[in-house]
């Protein structure tokens, strides 16, 4: 179901308050907000906003003097708790940094797959790949390549560790924005063609607010993804190799490590105080912020609020940036936009006397497309000679191994369904509600399982079929959040007037859900289930293969096998483990998933 934000054109906006008022008998248009509001005084909020500028400034500056300082693989990671407050900020900045860059890569790569159907062909099954590709399949290529790249500094170490915190964030966030842009309401896109909106109005104004309240949600998803898999991206194990970073991650490793029960449950405060405090300054108001992206006519009787959110509407400080420096830049380039980018009409004429020029385009185009098959060619071809060495048994072990990974994956996302969509549901329907578990939510979903993994798993081990089923409670602890999340985003952007029109005809129990939540909720239950797959799958490296107080307990599993091959350095077995892992993926993506997104498509799209 798609949310969609109206363009806020000030002529739009006045013919209508000419049109309004004509009919009404003259009525006085009403007066725009910016002459209604009285001039703003700075107070108390914008000293406390420039202190929050200058603190994030000062970790800034420690970091980066950390980043450029000589190479030093091996930290020693106290676990002293006066240490916890720069290992939090140490973990908050890399998680931000690998935010901002999975953020550029949703909105880019999600726009072109969803606007340019024959990239599309080939962009979403490339994105069911890289989705389902484990950490631990290219962690020593890009840990090792990265330090090599920056062997007098400790930017290398760094940059891997955001690197391999994006790609636990990017993939939900890209899924759930091409799905957005794919479901605009056909109306809509109608009046954008009739409007003759450029390329980048489009984009702005209708794909990006289109997809808010989903991307909003999958954000925090995706954050919560990151702290889960902190723990594996701040410290860096390869055989003989091993590489630290000092932060909240590092600091629960060395305290589950060590068995310094204490410094666990001091670690996990801490990061739980984090999870509240970005919740409350960061999330919510984001989450009140996006709901007037909601496609309605009427308003909300209940809105989502955020006391930080009408804080920093009543700012001086923010408003006068706002007018003297972000309008400005805006307007700027927005011009530079349109000289780049013409009218689709003039763009259209402007080709049709460029036809000459095109096939010098073609020739270049073929000539790098001719470069980059090579460059795949060669790859290919080491990729063919490193599998050779791999024997027929290898490969039948490992296929037994993929089987019972699926039914792991296919297990934790039926036992995910079946709690997930009520409640979910139920948190989307009631802003109160919603107030009041969503900081829960987003805690519980961010607790590390490893950290809990010396605890839990002597316990699961013990039960009945030993890690064989405790794999899929821990596969569950990691890829039910995705189905929630999307749920709880879906339930929010059902529009009030539908809800309206169910209560006005008494549409309750059984019927409510099948003619008005599901769906509703149909389009981000698919996207949360497509990522909660693909976590499955990454998740199983971690639930099949555990390493504790200097034991490792492992069961049959394709996860296993390459968190085994990747503690062995054996490429060989690593590289054909991850390649049918992928396969199995994209195999059952193209055979499920894609049908599922062309219903959605077909059948529950506003308009």
């Amino acid at each position: 179901m798609a949310q969609v934000y109206v363009p806020d054109d000030a002529r739009v906006r006045e013919q209508i308050q000419s049109s309004t008022s004509s009919s009404m008998g003259g009525l006085p248009p009403t007066p725009r907000r910016e002459e209604e509001e009285a001039p703003r005084r700075l107070g108390g909020v914008d000293v406390l906003i420039v202190c929050v500028v200058l603190g994030l400034i000062a970790l800034l500056v420690v970091a980066a003097s950390r980043w450029v300082a000589p190479l030093t693989p091996k930290v020693s990671i106290s676990l002293a708790p006066n240490m916890l407050p720069i290992y939090a900020g140490y973990s908050v900045l890399r998680m931000m940094l690998a935010y901002i860059l999975s953020l550029i890569f949703t909105l880019a790569y999600g726009h072109f797959a969803a606007t340019r159907p024959r990239a599309g062909l080939v962009m979403v099954p490339l994105l069911d790949i890289l989705q389902s590709i484990p950490v631990l399949s290219f962690l020593p290529a890009v840990v090792l390549a990265l330090v090599a790249a920056f062997p007098h500094s400790n930017i290398g170490l760094e940059l891997a560790s955001v690197l391999l915190i994006f790609t636990g964030q990017a993939w939900n966030m890209t899924f759930s924005f091409y799905h957005s842009a794919r479901t605009l309401p056909k109306d809509l896109q109608e009046f954008s063609a009739i409007a003759n909106l450029r390329p980048w109005q489009r984009f702005l104004k209708l794909e990006v607010p289109s997809s808010m309240i989903g991307l909003i949600w999958n954000s925090m998803m995706s954050w919560a993804g990151g702290w889960f898999f902190l723990m594996a991206s701040e410290q860096f194990v390869l055989g003989d190799h091993s590489f630290q970073l000092p932060g909240l991650g590092s600091y629960l490793q060395a305290a589950a490590r060590e068995g310094n029960i204490v410094a666990l449950f001091l670690g996990l405060g801490t990061l739980i105080v984090l999870i509240i405090l970005l919740d409350f300054f960061f999330w919510r108001p984001l989450v009140a912020w996006a709901d007037k992206f909601k496609l309605e006519l009427g308003g909300e009787a209940d809105p989502p609020t955020s006391p930080v959110l009408s804080l920093l509407r009543r700012s001086a400080l923010v408003a006068g940036i706002q007018a003297r420096v972000f309008r400005p830049l805006g307007d700027l380039l927005a011009r530079l936009l349109n000289r780049l980018q013409p009218l689709p009409s003039v763009q259209q004429e402007r080709m049709l006397t460029r036809k000459r020029g095109l096939d010098a385009g073609r020739l270049l185009n073929g000539f790098w497309l001719l470069c980059l098959l090579g460059v795949v060619g060669w790859g290919l071809w080491n990729m063919v000679i490193l599998l050779a060495h791999i024997s027929f048994a290898g490969w039948g072990r490992l296929f037994i191994a993929a089987g019972a990974t699926w039914l792991r994956t296919l297990a934790a996302l039926l036992i995910g369904v079946a709690w997930t969509l009520p409640l979910g549901v139920a948190i989307g329907l009631s802003p109160r509600w919603s107030k009041r578990l969503q900081p829960v939510v987003q805690v519980v979903a961010s607790i590390p399982a490893t950290a809990f993994f010396p605890i839990l798993l002597p316990l699961l081990v013990s039960l009945p079929g030993g890690l064989s089923l405790a794999a899929i409670v821990l596969m569950l602890l990691g890829t039910q959040w995705y189905v929630l999340f999307n749920v709880i985003a879906g339930a929010m952007a059902i529009p009030n007037d539908l809800k309206e029109a169910a209560t006005t005809y008494q549409v309750t129990g059984w019927r409510r859900w099948r003619v008005l939540i599901l769906p509703g909720i149909f389009p981000y239950l698919v996207t949360g289930l497509l990522t909660a797959s693909g976590g499955a799958w990454n998740a199983s490296i971690i639930s099949e293969y555990v390493q504790f107080n200097a034991h490792t307990v492992q069961t049959v599993g394709l996860g296993a096998e390459i968190a085994a091959a990747a503690n062995a350095n054996n490429f060989a077995l690593l590289l054909a483990a991850t390649l049918l892992m992928a396969a199995f993926v994209v195999v059952i993506n193209r055979l499920l998933w894609k049908r599922l997104y062309a219903l959605a498509e077909r059948r529950y799209t506003l308009g």
